[in-house]
This record gives C-alpha cells, sequence and structure tokens, in this order.
C-alpha cells in the first residue's frame, strides 16, 4: 500500500470517530442524568420540603388556636368577675388584676392592639366596670380634672358621698362613629337618678374625635354636657316637652377653656378591643382610671355584647 493510500484511510478513520462521537456523548450524558435523576438521595428534597411546610403550617395554626384560647379564657374571667360585681362599686383589685392580665396577653400574642386604626371602635358601647364613680367614665370629667386639677377631688368626693337611694347612677353607655381618618363623633351617657328614682336625666356629653394619638389613643374635644330625658320635665307632659327639646346644651368646652385653655382636650387609651370587647383609660391617670366595656348589638354579622 502506497503512502497516499494509508493517508487516505486515516483520515476516514479520524472522521468517522469524530461523527460517532457525539452520537456517544449525548448517550452517555442522557444516562449520566438518567441514572442521577433516579439515583441522588436529593431527589426526595421538594417532597421533603412540602412536608416540612405542611407540619410548620400545622405547628402555626395550633399555635394560633392556643393563643386564641389563652385570649377566650382571659376574657371571660373578665367578663364573668365584672358581672358579679356590682357596677357601682367601684374599684375591685381581682378585677384589676384580669384587666391587667388580659392587656400584657394581648400585647404578647398580637390580639386586640392598634384599636386606634382597628375599625372596631364604632358602635354603641355599655359600661360593665368601671375603677371609680360610674360618672367619670364621661369624658368632660377627664376634662374637669383638667381645668381645675387642685380641687377636682374634692369637689368629686361630696357628690361621690351622696348615698343610695338619694343619688343612683348607671348605666353608662357611649356611642362612637370613627372614620377612616380616626375622626368623628363620640357621645357619653349616664343614667343619674336622685329622689329615690323619682327624678331621672341622662348626663350626655358630646366630644369631637380630632384624630388618633398613637395606634391606640384617640384625641377627644369636649364641646357640650345635657341632662336630657328628664323625668321631672316629662311630668309636666307637653310643655315638659317643650321645655327639654328647646333648652340649649351647656357649652362645657368652652367653658373649659376659659378656665384653663386646653383642658377641653383629653387622650381615651383603648388598651383592649375587639368586636365585642374594650378596655378603656384616661392617659391622664392611666393607672388609676380603668374602664370595661361591651358592644352593645351586633358587628360582623352576630351579637357581640357578652361571651
Amino acid at each position: 500500500m502506497t503512502g497516499q493510500s494509508i493517508a487516505v484511510l486515516t483520515v476516514i478513520s479520524i472522521i468517522g470517530a469524530i461523527s460517532v462521537l457525539p452520537c456517544v456523548s449525548c448517550f452517555t450524558a442522557t444516562t449520566t442524568v438518567r441514572s442521577f435523576t433516579l439515583s441522588n438521595p436529593q431527589n426526595s428534597f421538594f417532597s421533603t420540603r412540602e412536608t416540612e411546610a405542611e407540619s410548620e403550617e400545622a405547628e402555626l395554626q395550633s399555635s394560633l388556636n392556643s393563643a386564641s384560647s389563652r385570649i377566650e379564657d382571659a376574657k371571660k374571667t373578665l367578663i364573668n368577675q365584672c358581672n358579679s360585681h356590682k357596677l357601682e362599686s367601684g374599684y375591685s383589685s381581682s378585677i384589676d388584676s384580669s384587666i391587667r392580665n388580659l392587656e400584657q396577653l394581648g400585647e404578647d400574642l398580637g390580639f386586640g392592639q392598634a384599636s386606634s386604626v382597628s375599625g372596631l371602635l364604632s358602635g354603641n358601647w355599655e359600661l360593665i366596670y368601671a375603677s371609680d364613680d360610674i360618672t367619670r367614665s364621661s369624658p368632660f370629667f377627664w376634662a374637669f380634672r383638667r381645668a381645675f386639677p387642685d380641687n377636682s377631688d374634692q369637689i368629686f368626693s361630696i357628690t361621690d358621698a351622696i348615698p343610695e337611694p338619694i343619688k343612683m347612677v348607671g348605666p353608662a353607655t357611649q356611642e362612637i362613629d370613627l372614620d377612616a381618618s380616626s375622626r368623628g363623633t363620640f357621645v357619653s351617657r349616664v343614667k343619674v337618678a336622685t329622689l329615690g328614682g323619682m327624678a331621672t336625666s341622662i348626663m350626655t356629653t358630646r366630644a369631637a374625635i380630632m384624630g388618633a394619638e398613637g395606634v391606640d389613643g384617640l384625641r377627644l374635644k369636649v364641646e357640650s354636657t345635657k341632662p336630657e330625658e328628664s323625668t321631672i320635665l316629662k311630668k309636666l307632659g307637653p310643655l315638659g316637652e317643650l321645655i327639654n327639646s328647646n333648652s340649649q346644651p351647656f357649652p362645657s368646652g368652652e367653658a373649659l377653656e376659659r378656665a384653663a385653655p386646653g383642658s377641653s382636650e383629653v387622650v381615651m387609651t383603648t388598651t383592649y378591643l375587639d368586636e365585642g370587647l374594650r378596655v378603656t383609660r384616661n392617659k391622664d391617670r392611666s393607672d388609676d382610671d380603668v374602664f370595661v366595656w361591651v358592644r352593645v348589638g351586633e358587628f360582623g354579622g352576630g351579637n357581640t355584647a357578652s361571651l
């Protein structure tokens, strides 16, 4: 065989090898990938992660259920204590302890917080506990303290000392209408009876909600106070109704401002709030003045006045 023939055969062999190599490489690579996919232990990665996610979700749900159960138990304890306590009796150390427990649980577990922006404040509320005289649930008396800080306690003690049945106070209600900007109207009503119930009226204080103070406070500006639904006037028949309907509310806000500029504005702090229960404090006396309210009527499709 000549040298030229040998060269030609060599070239043909090289070309054939080059043509076969890609096929061999593809087959080898494919086989390797399939082998990796089928045999590598990391195949179970996604299924394992899915199982872990399901487990984490179950644990989270269990934790939420446990937290919710603790809150509900604390609420039931508090409400039962309030219902067993005469509203006009004032401070109770056991109720105060239950209030603080609910407030702390709510803060720790993230329940009942951010009352100013939660959208739950609007509605009608009835007082079930007051650490002081029932009348102190009205923002008028909070403002009165600001206007007369040196004399208010002495003045209050005189009226508080009037015994039953000469003076009876309660129930007390509040009507709150709050818009998305945390502004609106606030109406406080406290029933006051004298002379053994022969003369009764509803002491009504109206205030403007000026806006939010942080995430749990509302600034109120007291505007007016008026005794409404007086039984004495009702006994006068049409004349009494005429007098009552035409009598103007006392501009208590202006009077307070004349006594002490800025005193007509107070801050109501709500330390716990849900669809049916509200705990409120007077910011100026947050350690002393605390009030527990339950919603009257419906919110979110169900009656929430009691648990």
